[in-house]
């Protein structure tokens, strides 16, 4: 069993990996294997409508997206880590989820269905819940089970080490990662007993733009 876990900071190595970092480390002591992925510090357009995802299957924008998406489809369960910008997520993360959930959907690849999933949100101090309940719509919205842990998936600190100072969302993040973990060996027992994944309508998807 596999994790991938998202770094939307522009920093590789700041507040909000060192977050995930605590929550990989989770992980791998419930013998889940974790990964973490950068979407780098270089710009990530936005969506731009046009549809094409529709035909090629993936974005017609060859950059982060279309890469991180073929590593995705080897991992089992994600959770997406992201700062605060505003009460929200920062602006680069915000273009790559779009990008990446909307051309799947439209691209019909179905990478993350029925996956779970789990948001990480740092901040200085505020704006937490905001984006928290901002990152969780995706994962709703492609039928992936949401993750929690003992408390909403925060860790306060402006630096790393502020992070490291932060008690509470240190235990947070740990106990994030034993539940992801939990919730994976129990989907893995249940494809070993031939549970099957629910049959559903399958309907062309709706685009959500109006132009």
């Amino acid at each position: 069993m596999k994790a991938l876990l998202v770094n939307g900071s522009p920093h590789e190595h700041g507040c909000t990996y060192t977050a995930l970092n605590h929550v990989a480390k989770a992980l791998r002591e419930e013998g889940v294997e974790p990964q973490i992925y950068w979407i780098g510090n270089s710009s990530i357009h936005g969506c731009m409508d046009c549809g094409k995802c529709a035909e090629l299957r993936c974005c017609v924008l060859q950059d982060k997206v279309n890469e991180f998406r073929e590593i995705a489809k080897n991992f089992d369960g994600y959770i997406f880590g992201t700062p605060v910008y505003y009460a929200g997520m920062n602006g680069s993360m915000k273009a790559f989820m779009d990008r990446l959930f909307f051309s799947d959907l439209w691209g019909q690849r179905n990478t993350f269905t029925m996956k779970p999933a789990a948001s990480v949100i740092t901040a200085r101090r505020a704006g937490t819940t905001a984006a928290y309940d901002q990152i969780n719509k995706y994962f709703a919205h492609n039928q992936m089970p949401i993750i929690s842990s003992t408390y909403w998936n925060l860790a306060y600190g402006m630096k790393p080490d502020q992070i490291e100072k932060d008690a509470e969302g240190i235990y947070t993040m740990e106990n994030l990662g034993r539940n992801m973990a939990y919730f994976l060996k129990c989907v893995d027992a249940g494809k070993r007993q031939g549970v099957p994944l629910p049959s559903q309508m399958r309907p062309q998807p709706v685009r959500q733009s109006a132009g």
